[in-house]
């Protein structure tokens, strides 16, 4: 589907431009792709827009929490809540020797089963 760029089609797309649609939105109107769009104002050389994807702002974070920066050997590496969540960090504690975790991650993370099938801590 091709479609030629008329001075109507031209002044159209700077108009739409100037009110801020979308580039998909623009394109939908003059029925052509978003990507036509795109060449097109870079072709006239139209002003460029910033992103409409926000930033998320970042929250404050606590400075007593162990992030991986912080985290140093005989440190307990359980990682405490979402790793994409700005307040991920890890716990911290003093960990059991020769175990990246501390006593009670180590009640979590290592279970054994014995012969009857009952699961018992094994730290």
């Amino acid at each position: 589907m091709t479609h030629e760029w008329t001075p109507q089609r031209v002044n159209a797309l700077i108009a739409l431009w100037d009110e801020g649609l979308p580039t998909s939105e623009i394109g939908r109107r003059l029925d052509i792709t978003k990507n036509a769009v795109i060449g097109k104002v870079h072709r006239l050389g139209l002003a460029k827009r910033g992103s409409p994807i926000k930033e998320k702002p970042q929250a404050e974070i606590d400075e007593h929490l162990v992030t991986l920066a912080k985290l140093r050997p005989g440190m307990c590496s359980w990682p405490i809540g979402e790793p994409d969540s700005p307040d991920f960090h890890f716990c911290g504690e003093k960990a059991v020797e020769g175990k990246p975790y501390c006593k009670v991650h180590c009640a979590k993370a290592y279970i054994r089963i014995t012969k009857d099938g009952r699961k018992v801590a094994a730290a």
